[in-house]
């Protein structure tokens, strides 16, 4: 107990240090929100790949779909590194990072009206982040209650405060470059915490092929343990929404915004896509074995399955010096999408629904103070959804963190992969993707049409990747020389210093470094 208690101390002063370090970083909207553009690719991709994984990936949905595909959920996981990371680095980054600097645009919503010249368009995706990013956020709390309870015995509530505080102080003390530098470290502490877990697990279970072997015999003919496993469909859902889908997240596509340079997109391409094999496979993977633990202690009176209780009780078997380190493992996890999450709500509201909508007029100083604001504001909520959930018999909290990622990514995916691309997109184009997509979740959630809110999150992603193009033909054309002039960005040359060869470079180099 007392090197359990001592990592965490140690892992929280460093947090905080870390936070306090990187105050002056924080002194205008473009450091606060951006890094100032200035932005490395190992900070960069570590915290693309720590945003990607949190506790509901560990300890939810590795469970989960652990135990209903078997050794084939370790596809979920390659799929995350291959599609989510990977693909998205090469075909979204650096398009990404020059017409958002050319527009001079810093969030989603900011992107939207820019891009496409509408402001209702901008004012429509902030209320979708924030209606759908407020539960996804809560839901990170469930995990690492999870694993918390397990490890010290610990209150619910208290584990939740604790998590809030400490995230809070160093996103708000030091924006973005607290947070990627803490991404950094949470992710190192995430491989080695994962490579360890994986082989504590497959050690007591005496080793892979003896593990192999037990698993077989726990389907019929050997459905956990074949390639594709029991249910392809499904699984190829899981696929789709949690690969494709991290395209379409604010606080995913986010990170390219702040990179630095072109090469730094290349190396954070290869960075981002180890660090996910590692650990999205490493956790799928695990979770894997799921049905080898089968036990009362994961079910509940009538018998059903608790997903959530599959890796903890996994895990409780383990010396107390490897939990202490899963405990600081789910802790990053969780903290380093938590410090995403509020960062991206906060300034969405504050820059894109408040300034120039409610308030027309606003100091720089001002969208600070009250974007830090806004940052206690959503983390208190989340926590308190959180806790309030946990000590209710309402369950559906949870299972929106499925239907947060169907209805963004679905919003958004199509009309920002096709606004970077194809200068027909039209504004028309993505309204119809953001009304099907939020349409057909909510729907969904009450009347349940479409069995797993993952299916549907997945039917989403793909119906807005052809919707995007018909609507957009069906449409008026956009502006021609507008247009042009938004992608003409994509004809400049960049020197290894990050500096553009444009005109405005000479008088403004600040503005395009």
């Amino acid at each position: 107990m007392v090197f359990k208690v001592l990592l965490l101390v140690v892992f929280f002063v460093l947090m905080l240090a870390i936070g306090v370090y990187c105050r002056k970083t924080g002194s205008s909207i473009d450091n606060f929100v951006l890094g100032g553009r200035r932005v490395g690719p190992w900070l960069s991709a570590f915290s693309y790949g720590t945003s990607y994984f949190s506790a509901v990936i560990f300890v939810g949905y590795a469970g989960q779909f652990g135990w209903r595909f078997g050794i084939s959920a370790t596809w979920i996981g390659l799929a995350n590194a291959l599609v989510g990371c990977f693909l998205a680095w090469v075909v979204l980054g650096r398009r990404t990072r020059a017409m958002t600097r050319h527009l001079k645009s810093t969030t989603t919503p900011d992107f939207f009206q820019l891009r496409f010249a509408s402001v209702n368009l901008k004012l429509a995706a902030s209320l979708i982040i924030f209606v759908f990013m407020i539960p996804y956020t809560a839901s990170l709390y469930n995990g690492l209650s999870r694993i918390f309870g397990m490890a010290f015995n610990i209150d619910y509530s208290i584990c939740v405060i604790a998590m809030a505080a400490l995230t809070g102080v160093y996103v708000i003390v030091g924006g973005y470059m607290a947070t990627a530098i803490n991404n950094v470290i949470q992710g190192v502490i995430m491989l080695g915490g994962v490579i360890a877990v994986v082989a504590s697990v497959l050690s007591g279970l005496g080793g892979f092929s003896e593990a192999v072997k037990s698993l077989s015999q726990a389907g019929d003919n050997g459905a956990y343990t074949s390639l594709f496993g029991p249910d392809p469909k499904s699984l190829l859902s899981v696929m789709i929404l949690t690969s494709l889908g991290a395209w379409g997240l604010p606080q995913m596509v986010h990170k390219f915004y702040a990179i630095k340079d072109d090469g730094s997109i290349k190396s954070g391409a290869v960075i981002s896509t180890v660090f996910a094999l590692v650990i999205g496979c490493g956790a799928y993977f695990l979770g894997g074995f799921a049905r080898l633990f089968d036990s009362p202690a994961i079910r509940n009176a009538s018998g059903a399955v608790i997903y959530d209780s599959i890796v903890p009780f996994m895990l409780s078997s383990m010396s107390d010096i490897l939990i202490g380190f899963v405990v600081v493992l789910i802790m990053s996890a969780s903290m380093s999408t938590l410090s995403a999450l509020v960062m991206t709500s906060s300034s969405t509201l504050t820059l894109d629904f408040i300034k120039g909508t409610l308030v027309k007029d606003m100091s720089e100083k001002k969208q600070l103070a009250l974007m830090r604001i806004f940052l206690v504001f959503f983390i208190a909520v989340s926590a308190g959804i959180a806790i309030w959930q946990h000590g209710s018999s309402v369950s559906f909290i949870a299972q929106l963190m499925g239907i947060s990622w169907g209805a963004m990514a679905g919003s958004f995916l199509a009309p920002f992969l096709y606004g970077l691309y194809w200068k027909r997109t039209t504004a028309a184009s993505a309204w119809a993707c953001f009304i099907f997509s939020v349409c057909l979740m909510v729907s969904n959630l009450i009347f349940k049409f479409i069995a797993s809110p993952v299916t549907a999150g997945a039917i989403a992603i793909v119906a807005g990747l052809v919707i995007c193009p018909a609507v957009s033909l069906l449409t008026k054309k956009p502006d021609t020389g507008r247009v042009e002039e938004i992608f003409s960005c994509y004809e400049t040359k960049e020197n290894r210093s990050g500096a553009r060869h444009h005109p405005l470079a000479v008088n403004h180099p600040d503005k395009l470094v």
